[in-house]
């Protein structure tokens, strides 16, 4: 123990900055043979002796929460207690109280513990609300007892946002961090440092593309590994193999200065960053084990003049598009299968459809909120090509307002809203050509100009902005859109 370093992330969580990630084991168990969970466990017993305390892991990682679990029990009185962090992922769709409370019965029976350190959150489409419903439902089951902290994963900024001023106490993102991946260095951080969350880095060594065995080597003409399959397309999409060397020759001078691996000098940077409070790492149960390696991680550290080295590799690179999480959501896919339209278009929709009583060609979406009915309006309408979206408020559920106070989260869950409504009536975020905004205070313009901005700036519908004397309630901004379908979804 104390060969690793630790960070508090809240009290009473005191996590090892070097988490064993275990996603891996679904690996291992792929062609259908589950692993023996006590001879698993004793092979961590081993980074637990080490000081690598932190197990990461996901209710579809395989066995892996059964594995951490006979861990947990079988650890004795001396020493730090074995921490397991695991992932729930529902499937985009209507969240109950119960829903969410089996999820995380279901965590606590496998990982057979009377509460979870931490349970991290990961949702598909933000344009389903029910994201918000089911954090709020966790975070009532913390405040129970059977959830120690909460956090999430692959969450942009805008939505990390969203959820911290939506009123829920979030500690970590988990996210893709790396040399070549930057983008948690980007509106991520400023989130985090406003609201002391910390990020849970991910693929910090590209799938092994970052080590010493590959300096210098040519561009493969295949790659059969998942992963690396997922990490090359990072690569292309960062400027290519060549722009990925010189990183990689970055690296390795900086190695070689500090006596220490490639992988060292790649996780290092990532862990240097003040807003990263762990880096994740893979094992393999029983096999290979690096825990020598990933100790020299805390032996060193980048110094001013590592700093600009890397530097200037990165000036000859290009960042990769979007913000975290979106390799997940939207063009360019960034996985390792690539492609995952057909998957997002299967989401089924938030929002209830049906057709005019009178006039068939018409089609219209309902959101559910109370004001459609009484004020006798639906919350867009399809004629023929053409669909109108009424003015959208940031309104959950019947009639929760929500993220009070803050006119640029709301303005995030209302464009969600409106894209949506949109897809429900076979359109999509491209056929918008049009949005008319309306703030209760002009003071808002830039926080609500940005949310625009970071959905629409490729787009760029037409737009205007006004600033009005009231809106109803507690709402500070409203939005209004329409959109020519150019091709059905």
């Amino acid at each position: 123990m104390g060969l690793v370093d630790r960070i508090d992330i809240a009290d009473g969580l005191n996590i090892s900055r070097a988490l064993t990630g275990l996603w891996q084991v679904a690996d291992m168990e792929r062609g259908g043979d589950t692993l023996d969970p006590d001879k698993a466990a004793a092979a961590l017993a081993d980074y637990v002796r080490d000081g690598f305390t932190t197990f990461d892991m996901a209710d579809h990682y395989g066995s892996a929460e059964i594995i951490a679990g006979r861990l947990i029990a079988a650890h004795g009185p001396e020493g730090v207690r074995p921490q397991a962090i695991t992932k729930w992922c529902p499937p985009p769709g209507p969240i109950t109280a119960d829903v969410v409370r089996d999820g995380v019965q279901e965590r606590l029976d496998r990982l057979g513990v009377d509460c979870i350190d931490l349970l991290q959150f990961h949702w598909w489409s933000f344009e389903h609300p029910a994201w918000l419903d089911a954090l709020h439902e966790m975070n009532r089951l913390r405040d129970e007892g059977l959830i120690g902290e909460l956090g999430v994963t692959n969450f942009d900024a805008a939505h990390l946002h969203l959820a911290l001023a939506d009123g829920i106490p979030l500690r970590t993102n988990q996210v893709s961090f790396s040399l070549i991946d930057r983008r948690g260095s980007g509106p991520l951080a400023q989130v985090c440092a406003d609201h002391d969350v910390k990020l849970l880095a991910y693929g910090t060594i590209c799938g092994g593309f970052l080590s010493d065995k590959w300096v210098g080597v040519h561009e493969p003409d295949e790659i059969p590994d998942w992963s690396k399959m997922k990490y090359h397309r990072f690569i292309q999409a960062a400027g290519g193999w060549a722009a990925y060397q010189r990183i990689l020759q970055a690296a390795d001078q900086i190695a070689k200065k500090h006596q220490v691996s490639v992988t060292n000098v790649a996780t290092r940077w990532v862990l240097q960053q003040d807003h990263v409070a762990g880096v994740i790492i893979g094992a393999r149960p029983g096999e290979n084990q690096h825990r020598a390696d990933n100790i020299a991680l805390f032996r060193f550290a980048l110094d001013d003049q590592d700093q600009a080295l890397l530097q200037a590799a990165f000036d000859t690179t290009s960042m990769i598009p979007g913000d975290c999480g979106e390799e997940y959501r939207k063009p360019p896919f960034l996985t390792a299968s690539g492609d995952l339209s057909d998957h997002l278009d299967s989401i089924p929709t938030a929002y209830a459809v049906d057709t005019h009583p009178w006039r068939p060609q018409v089609k219209r979406a309902h959101t559910g909120s109370a004001w459609e009915d009484l004020a006798g309006y639906c919350r867009a309408q399809r004629i023929g090509d053409r669909i109108l979206v009424s003015g959208t408020t940031a309104t959950a559920g019947i009639d929760r307002v929500v993220a009070k106070g803050d006119a640029g989260a709301q303005a995030t869950f209302v464009i969600d809203k409106i894209i949506g409504a949109i897809k429900a009536l076979g359109g999509d975020l491209n056929d918008i050509v049009r949005t008319q905004i309306y703030l209760r205070d002009i003071a808002d313009t830039e926080a609500v100009s940005r949310v625009h901005g970071r959905v629409f700036s490729e787009i760029k519908p037409a737009n205007t902005l006004l600033a009005i004397d009231r809106l109803a309630g507690d709402y500070l901004v409203e939005i209004e859109a329409e959109a020519i379908v150019t091709s059905d979804a």
